[in-house]
């Protein structure tokens, strides 16, 4: 290390696990990034993408300065003229039009900062609008409808005890090239091994066989889409068999008799052609985890973007119930980070409800106060009372993330006006009139407040920015407070003036005395949020004491939270809801639907994130490339050689792609990797479009999607397949 270097602590913000990071730094230019050994959570782990932190923060294709549309072409600007324009356009917009003219979308990294989780709920606010929209219907929505329906809060969601169980089944899940999702885990590679040697069971069902796959014990290749009515048999082999056991829960369970009726058709027998699932098998899985000393079941993505993922989400926490690992040591907990709300006593509460309000054309009802991505085109391009005009995108690509993303870019084509809050000019944000570009991640303060409500271990850490703001930067922090005075007509206030109404907010909300706001520390607005959260929050925790360990604070294991983490009406897990009763008749149809002959499913790469990492260099090739994965006896029967670019055909259109001919997946299945597709014009995404690759989503037309959640379908649709001559 040279006599100008020296090294600062930072958590990772490039995926789920939040590993802390040691970054070598010689004047304001990160030049290298390990893992830091003192970590409380992470201890020395890193994974590829952490690794690569000095090249995606130095990239030279991001954004340093705003962008505003002058007679069509978006030039330089100052940050002034950028919330000018934006002070100009929205609030005339609105009140020519109403509130519902203007949409938002947020983007999958907006959980991934700091200022991502504490702004855009102002915003929202302050616009009133009910179009909003973001990556969770294309993601995890089905998860949080699941959990809002058995407990009464969209965001209790259990995750696995890693650390104690004994019995692990994974489902739809690949954690050792996704890192985790909704399970905040880092090393979550070395939690499973240390599981397999302390002679725990890991099974994984999944149509691929993943590098997770490869280190189980038991890999099950279902067929895709089929979650569901698997997770449905091993329910009813428990409750036939007499294996059900809900223990401690027992007096907290509303619905039992209810769920044993529904689950009476779904017998291994019956299920086993539509998942191609041997009986015997499905019974044995079931006998094991009833007889594990601790178990869990975690699914993810896999099951929950397919035709049936909110009831797959729902069965995942019955089978925990059932089998009494819910809210148990080495089972499934739930985790109670260091700015959630101190534990109340336990009480009925408001409860959670679906289609508070619709979409204008579909008629699609909400959940969790969003509507689904795959509408956003048509609220845009259909003419009347309530179309979109007007769109803040926050830290997204929908473009390229989300269903038939060539009519969501021509509809962007056609707003009156659009924002983009991006560092990247990419196929969203070439659309915007005014882009405004965060810092690097090196310039910018780090917490978790999304993922430490899913980490397996209870902990907190804070960054403050590793270097300073650079001349002509603005915080990510500044730019969405003064968005937030932009758009409420209140532009040119203190961005501070939005952190102090928020302060005062929830001081009353809390009931706690309005002179605490002066005792709170802090160099920025943020900071002092996240003090008044961890003042007011389960551990009796200050910024100044978390500033003092910059490793972080050992919070303990997960422990058991109900009944107090409960808030439905009856302040019982209500385990057989009435809307998932509703939706059922449509599993058991499924129980006799014809498969397709191909399906398609997409994949994950440890090398990538979504759409937003394709840009770092260091992250190119490998295995982390845009390839048409296809069994051999798929390619043999359809005439494709390794190698040979194959066209692939669906409802949304088509897409070319080399093929992979891997026994990697099953037959009848294919897999193409999601947030490629990088080769639209107008975009500044140098390393990006010079390996573009192909578009997955542009497979679909939109019109799949889990009815209770609103999530597009995106796993398990059916395609066609030829040689591209």
């Amino acid at each position: 290390m040279s006599h100008d270097s020296r090294t600062a602590l930072r958590v990772c913000p490039l995926c789920e696990a939040t590993c802390g990071l040691t970054l070598t730094i010689e004047g304001t230019t990160v030049t290298g990034a390990r893992g830091d050994r003192d970590d409380v959570f992470s201890q020395g782990f890193i994974c590829p993408k952490g690794a690569s932190f000095g090249g995606l923060d130095a990239d030279p294709d991001r954004l340093r300065t705003p962008l505003v549309r002058e007679n069509g072409v978006l030039r330089e600007a100052t940050w002034d003229e950028a919330f000018d324009t934006i002070a100009a356009r929205i609030p005339a917009l609105a009140e020519e039009h109403g509130k519902q003219s203007v949409g938002v979308y947020l983007g999958n990294p907006n959980v991934h900062t700091m200022a991502g989780a504490l702004y855009p709920p102002m915003l929202l606010s302050t616009l009133g609008t009910r179009n909003v929209f973001s990556a969770g219907t294309l993601d995890q929505m089905p998860k949080h409808v699941s959990s809002g329906l058995l407990f009464g809060d969209a965001h209790a969601i259990p995750v696995p005890d890693l650390d104690r169980t004994a019995h692990l089944l994974l489902i739809g899940a690949n954690p050792l090239e996704s890192n985790g999702s909704l399970c905040t885990a880092p090393d979550f590679p070395g939690k499973l091994k240390s599981l397999r040697r302390r002679g725990g069971t890991l099974t994984v069902i999944d149509p691929r066989r993943t590098r997770t796959a490869r280190l189980a014990d038991r890999h099950v290749a279902i067929r895709p889409g089929a979650d569901a009515l698997l997770l449905a048999a091993l329910a009813q082999v428990l409750i036939d068999e007499k294996l059900a056991d809900p223990g401690a829960l027992t007096d907290h369970l509303d619905g039992y008799d209810e769920l044993a009726d529904a689950m009476a058709d779904f017998t291994p027998e019956a299920v086993a052609a539509a998942c191609d699932i041997d009986a015997d098998t499905i019974r044995v899985i079931a006998r094991e985890l009833a007889a594990a000393p601790a178990a869990a079941v975690y699914g993810r993505i896999g099951s929950c973007t397919v035709e049936h993922g909110t009831l797959a989400s729902w069965l995942v926490d019955v089978l925990n119930i059932l089998t009494g690992n819910l809210d148990r040591p080495g089972g499934a907990l739930f985790p109670l980070s260091a700015t959630a709300r101190a534990p109340r006593a336990a009480a009925p509460g408001k409860g959670f409800a679906l289609g508070r309000w619709r979409s204008r054309v579909s008629g699609h009802p909400e959940a969790k106060g969003e509507l689904p991505t795959a509408a956003l085109a048509e609220e845009i391009e259909t003419p009347g009372e309530g179309r979109i005009r007007a769109l803040i995108v926050v830290a997204g690509n929908p473009v390229l993330s989300s269903p038939d993303g060539d009519r969501l870019d021509r509809a962007l084509a056609g707003l009156d006006f659009m924002v983009s809050v991006d560092p990247y000019l990419n196929e969203t944000a070439r659309h915007a009139d005014v882009v405004l570009p965060p810092p690097p991640p090196s310039q910018s303060a780090h917490f978790d407040f999304a993922f430490n409500s899913f980490a397996v271990h209870n902990q907190v850490r804070y960054s403050r920015p590793a270097v300073p703001l650079e001349d002509g930067r603005m915080d990510e922090s500044e730019i969405l407070a003064r968005l937030v005075l932009a758009v409420g007509g209140t532009h040119g206030a203190p961005p501070g003036s939005v952190d102090d109404l928020v302060i005062a907010a929830t001081l009353d909300r809390a009931g706690a005395p309005a002179t605490l706001a002066g005792e709170l520390t802090g160099r920025t607005g943020a900071e002092r949020r996240l003090d008044l959260m961890l003042r007011l929050g389960p551990y009796d925790l200050t910024l100044e004491r978390l500033l003092a360990h910059p490793h972080g604070i050992d919070l303990g294991p997960l422990k058991p939270r109900i009944p107090q983490a409960l808030k439905t009406r009856s302040g019982r897990i209500e385990l057989f809801p009435a809307p998932i009763a509703a939706d059922l008749p449509r599993l058991r149809a499924a129980l006799d639907a014809e498969p397709a002959e191909l399906v398609l499913v997409g994949r994950r790469h440890l090398r990538s994130n979504n759409s937003w990492m394709h840009n770092v260099a260091s992250l190119r090739g490998g295995s982390n490339v845009c390839t048409l994965q296809i069994h051999p006896d798929d390619a043999a029967r359809l005439g494709l050689a390794d190698g040979d670019i194959a066209r692939i055909t669906a409802a949304g259109g088509q897409v070319e792609a080399p093929a992979e001919i891997t026994d990697a997946v099953r037959a009848g299945v294919v897999s193409l990797p999601h947030g490629w597709g990088h080769s639209r014009p107008g975009t500044r995404m140098s390393v990006a479009e010079a390996e573009p690759g192909v578009n997955v989503n542009q497979l679909l037309d939109g019109t799949l999607m889990d009815p209770l959640s609103g999530t597009s379908v995106l796993n398990a649709v059916p395609v066609s397949l030829t040689p591209a001559r």
